[in-house]
């Protein structure tokens, strides 16, 4: 007999992961009930609609992928080791990176939603940007520079997708993008 409820993170938690996996057509309410075992009343306990239910994933995302990664940068005390952790994060393979381009296309859908990854894409960049001014960067090196490294960062994980990654990434990402940016 199925559990009456799921706790929200329950269910993020599984959306997050079917999202990033299949994308906006995985997110089937009646599907994720039967993988928590609960019923799907449980589903709209915690979210009014399956939009709402995505936009939570979203906001999830934003703070996962993005907030996250700028706290735990921001605890070093100097930017070459910031840039250094933000490296070592940004690089490691992650099993829900997808999530990203699964986002991108459902973003042609709701026109909405690329407003949300134009202002984190922004954000991400700006954060490169100010690290790299402050390692000694002019501004108009800096920004060039933040974002070549942001997009050297989407194709790394693109080329990855389907691949183990080295051991030995965080070496190997570093003598790449010592091409552009020593630190």
């Amino acid at each position: 007999m199925p559990k009456i409820i799921a706790r929200k993170e329950d269910w993020i938690n599984l959306g997050f992961k079917i999202f990033s996996e299949e994308g906006e057509t995985g997110i089937i309410v009646e599907k994720m009930a039967k993988k928590l075992k609960v019923n799907k009343s449980s589903f709209y306990w915690h979210f009014k609609t399956r939009k709402h239910f995505i936009d939570e994933l979203i906001a999830f995302w934003v703070n996962n992928a993005t907030e996250q990664i700028i706290h735990l940068t921001n605890i070093k005390k100097t930017a070459r080791q910031r840039v250094k952790t933000l490296v070592s994060l940004i690089y490691k393979q992650d099993p829900y990176f997808d999530f990203i381009f699964f986002l991108k296309r459902y973003a042609q859908k709701e026109k909405r939603i690329q407003e949300v990854i134009d202002s984190i894409e922004n954000k991400r960049i700006q954060y490169a940007n100010d690290l790299l001014v402050e390692l000694g960067y002019s501004k108009q090196e800096a920004r060039i520079k933040s974002s070549i490294l942001y997009k050297h960062f989407l194709a790394y994980h693109e080329i990855l997708r389907y691949k183990t990654q080295s051991l030995n990434y965080e070496k190997e990402v570093k003598e790449e993008i010592n091409q552009f940016i020593k630190y």
